[in-house]
């Protein structure tokens, strides 16, 4: 027999050979041991016992699945898991553990496109990135860090995993070394974010980190290297305290920067590589965002509108209209219209 769950540890090594990242390894397996737990609560333990049918019951069962909160399972969960187990499946096959893989025909949901819920106006950065108390060591290392996610855009990971010869000063970059993909990137910082990372480097760091140094540039309270949890909620605390109404932590400040540069005239293919994007489709979700240049467009080329010459006329000949009068009169012709 092969079992179904012994092979994973396995296919787990094959991805750690071709380079794969720890944390889509996590994944992996995380995804991968829910699907073996289904099985075997059916009987389902061995490679030959997996089916066509079998697997088309668990997209089934993941669909109708219920979080504890009551919420289902999202898209992107539901590809993920179903994901996982088409590869597992494939490389089986490719290791002679299975004659077929009954997950190649496998259909995935659609992924949906959402558009960024939240955007930071520039009033609303100030706000935020205000927040912390740069009176204390703590203070200045988290307003470091919020400067630091709003010019760069990179991602809770990469600024976790920067370190502190990562950073080039002369040149104003960061080197984002083996970010999402495993690839590494040049990103350009602006004066600001310099000079508070200059004021942390000098004045803080040294007093926070403890030995052995292993030189991460952003150390906990510890004095150890930031996590991603840890430092998710430091920011989201920032957000909610600046009282501007929008949830988010640190990805806000991603999308927040890509829509300014946009706002600013920069090239989508530009922001495509400060982000860290392989497809320039992924960049252009947030030409859809900033709606400034449409807004710009509407204004110019459709019909409903005052034009700007004509606006002085318009202003002067509405003085004297008492509003609710004219307002009583268009209710009257749109009554007499309806009927």
């Amino acid at each position: 027999m092969t079992s179904l769950a012994g092979l994973v540890a396995d296919h787990l090594d094959h991805l750690r050979m071709r380079n794969y990242s720890e944390e889509t390894i996590r994944n992996r397996k995380s995804n991968l041991g829910i699907f073996c737990r289904w099985c075997e609560e059916r009987g389902v333990v061995d490679v030959s016992d997996v089916t066509r049918p079998v697997v088309e019951q668990y997209r089934v069962w993941l669909f109708h699945y219920r979080q504890s909160d009551g919420r289902p399972l999202s898209w992107s969960s539901q590809i993920h898991r179903l994901t996982a187990v088409k590869m597992y499946f494939r490389w089986l096959v490719r290791q002679s553990y299975a004659l077929y893989s009954p997950a190649a025909e496998l259909e995935l949901p659609r992924r949906p496109h959402y558009l960024p819920q939240a955007v930071l106006t520039r009033s609303e950065v100030e706000q935020v990135i205000n927040q912390p108390d740069v009176r204390t060591h703590l203070g200045i290392r988290d307003r470091a860090i919020l400067e630091m996610l709003y010019s760069t855009g990179i991602r809770r990971m990469e600024l976790c995993n920067l370190r502190v010869e990562h950073l080039d000063v002369g040149r104003e970059v960061i080197l984002v070394h083996q970010g999402k993909g495993r690839k590494d990137r040049v990103v350009p910082v602006g004066d600001r974010a310099l000079a508070w990372l200059d004021r942390y480097l000098w004045k803080v760091r040294a007093h926070l980190v403890m030995p052995p140094d292993d030189r991460s540039l952003f150390l906990n309270d510890h004095g150890f290297r930031m996590s991603r949890k840890r430092l998710s909620k430091l920011c989201g605390e920032y957000v909610k305290a600046s009282g501007v109404g929008k949830a988010g932590a640190c990805h806000i400040f991603r999308h927040t920067m890509a829509t300014h540069m946009l706002e600013g005239g920069a090239d989508t293919r530009f922001i495509q590589q400060m982000l860290g994007h392989e497809h320039l489709s992924t960049t252009q979700i947030y030409t859809r965002v900033s709606i400034r240049k449409l807004q710009e467009v509407h204004r110019r080329t459709h019909p409903a509108r005052l034009h700007r010459e004509d606006e002085a006329d318009a202003t002067e000949a509405c003085d004297g209209i008492d509003v609710e009068d004219l307002l009583a009169t268009l209710d009257a012709e749109t009554e007499d219209n309806d009927g």
